[in-house]
């Protein structure tokens, strides 16, 4: 039936009443729209998707899981199955291409392209191409050609350099791979091994020996209630630990107070910022301490479902969560957990930026929930948590808002993981308490510096956090003290470098990544990095012009991405002046 019949047929085919007509005007939409889909594809399609098509059709909310599964069939996204999947969906082909070409971890492939499909990311996150990425994707270029490919942050900085291998079972990571003598052979070692799980220092069972699930608990039986969980965790001034700092006590009373439902709790594990990993520490080595903390929130706010978004590159991780999920029964009090993994899109750690692509569209960043006329799956309330806070819920809970509250250093408070890498003798996530100094962190945390290396600066909050020399290693690690200095805590990414590198080299490769990554929805950021790694890239800086687009940038991007993008290039030029390219 073509588009604008049906009503002719409900009509009769005669003109029939005046109703008919005029539904006849609105022509009546049908599917599928666009590019018909074989039977061929259509049928292997559905027959991969399984249970995610009920019963003919295909949630968009499921989309990007949905790309996942049919990508990983082939190791790409044919057009024919792209069509598909439109179909299944009821969305026209070019809804679905958008959001299958938005996301990095998509390749798209025409019918018939039979190129052998990408195995092998290389990290160019700074800490991996500090300990010498671009040599190891050298050598596995040589080696295996158009399959190696160069790519972001990958969340592995502790063991830089690292690669993230593409297997039937998802991606695996190779770590420390300047110590490897065969890399190929890693290569195909890590294609053997389609079941790796993460590792869990606890499981249910320890967890609930001891106590895991008892403040859920008590929260369902009425002898622990909303009100006095979110005075405790105002009393002890937990914040969001994912960059912006918001009260989460406060935050969780504004989504219990609104009078809409449902409403939900959406936990942000899309940590993309270059050297930030301390989200991956907690969930595997203890996974069910996040999933109560968030089970939690569900209870305070009076939540339907908890929607858990993981970054794509957690593969391993994914697969615990998988399980434990499975086995927590009456644990979970009747909230549905959903796992969910994100595609390679930074933007998606930005928190409207991930319910858009919860909700199966480009991670672009909007509004945020609720606004009058929104449609869609988080048009309701909607807690945002990142992993980090949740961890520390249950803490709280247990053991008093004063065991948070009156931590700290130097003026911060409560505890923070804070991820180090770089050129330090230890990397990895330490927790201490908020405020410590970068000094204090290296000489008590990290076993000082690497061996044959002088500290000279370092990035306290990861790629757009900005760049401090050694000189100012005595500020407090914590929210509100180092925003006067051009700089931010954030997610407490620490990267740590010494006087074997160039701090122009360092900026440069942090535009870069904010280029890549940036969603491009508005020009301030889309224009804005393309254009600051043009002048970056020159023979010499001049400081007016960056100074003069920094500005613009901060001002007029949507989201902070943007804003933050030129902080580590406004750095470089305050306080390594000596040794940025000559200015003009």
């Amino acid at each position: 039936m073509a588009i604008g019949e049906e009503a002719d047929a409900v009509a009769g085919g005669n003109g029939g009443t005046s109703q008919a007509r005029a539904h006849r005007t609105r022509r009546v939409q049908a599917y599928p729209r666009g590019r018909i889909a074989t039977e061929a594809d259509l049928a292997e399609t559905r027959r991969l998707l399984g249970d995610l098509v009920s019963p003919d059709h295909l949630a968009q909310d499921h989309l990007i899981e949905a790309l996942h599964i049919v990508h990983e069939a082939k190791g790409y996204l044919s057009l024919g199955r792209l069509a598909a999947l439109a179909q299944l969906a009821r969305l026209s082909m070019a809804e679905v291409f958008e959001v299958a070409t938005f996301y990095a971890h998509f390749d798209i492939r025409a019918d018939g392209d039979d190129r052998p499909p990408i195995v092998v990311r290389v990290c160019d996150g700074l800490p991996c191409e500090m300990a010498g990425a671009r040599r190891i994707y050298q050598a596995l270029y040589k080696a295996l050609g158009e399959r190696v490919v160069m790519a972001p942050c990958m969340g592995q900085c502790a063991a830089a350099p690292a690669a993230e291998v593409h297997t039937p079972a998802g991606a695996q990571h190779l770590t420390a791979l300047d110590k490897a003598e065969d890399i190929t052979g890693h290569i195909t070692a890590a294609m053997k091994r389609h079941e790796e799980i993460a590792p869990a220092s606890k499981s249910l069972e320890d967890y609930c020996k001891q106590g895991g699930y008892r403040c859920l608990k008590r929260l369902a039986t009425g002898d622990l209630s909303p009100a006095e969980v979110i005075e405790t965790l105002n009393k002890a001034q937990l914040r969001g630990l994912g960059g912006a700092g918001f009260p989460t006590g406060r935050k969780w009373a504004m989504v219990a107070g609104q009078p809409v439902t449902p409403r939900y709790v959406a936990v942000n594990a899309d940590e993309g910022e270059p050297g930030t990993f301390k989200d991956r520490h907690f969930l595997e080595t203890n996974p069910h301490q996040v999933l109560e903390g968030a089970l939690i929130a569900a209870k305070v706010v009076g939540a339907d479902a908890v929607y858990f978004y993981l970054r794509d590159e957690y593969a391993a991780v994914r697969r615990l969560l998988t399980r434990e999920i499975a086995r927590l029964g009456p644990h979970a009090q009747g909230i549905k957990i959903h796992l969910r993994r994100g595609a390679g899109a930074y933007i998606c750690g930005e928190e409207s930026a991930m319910l858009e692509s919860l909700e199966g569209k480009r991670g672009l960043p909007r509004h945020k929930p609720p606004y009058p006329g929104e449609v869609g799956l988080f048009s309701r309330p909607t807690v945002i948590n990142n992993v980090e806070t949740l961890y520390w819920v249950r803490e709280i809970l247990v053991r008093g808002a004063d065991f948070y509250g009156k931590a700290g250093r130097n003026g911060g408070i409560g505890w923070r993981a804070y991820s180090v890498s770089g050129r330090v003798r230890e990397p990895g996530v330490k927790i201490a308490e908020a405020g410590i100094t970068v000094q204090e962190l290296i000489q008590e945390h990290c076993g000082g510096m690497a061996e044959g290396h002088v500290f000279k600066a370092y990035l306290p909050g990861g790629a757009s956090g900005g760049i401090l020399p050694a000189t100012m290693a005595d500020l407090p690690l914590t929210f509100g003290t180092l925003e006067p200095h051009g700089c931010f805590v954030g997610s407490a990414a620490v990267v740590v470098l010494s006087e074997h590198d160039d701090i122009a080299d360092a900026v440069r490769n942090l535009m870069r990544f904010f280029k890549y990554e940036s969603c491009g929805q508005c020009t301030p950021c889309r224009i804005g990095t393309a254009k600051a790694c043009d002048l970056l890239d020159q023979p010499a800086w001049d400081r007016a012009l960056l100074e003069d687009l920094a500005q613009v940038m901060r001002d007029a991007s949507i989201c902070g991405l943007g804003q933050a993008a030129p902080n580590p290039m406004q750095c470089a030029l305050k306080y390594f002046a000596q040794e940025i390219p000559q200015d003009i």
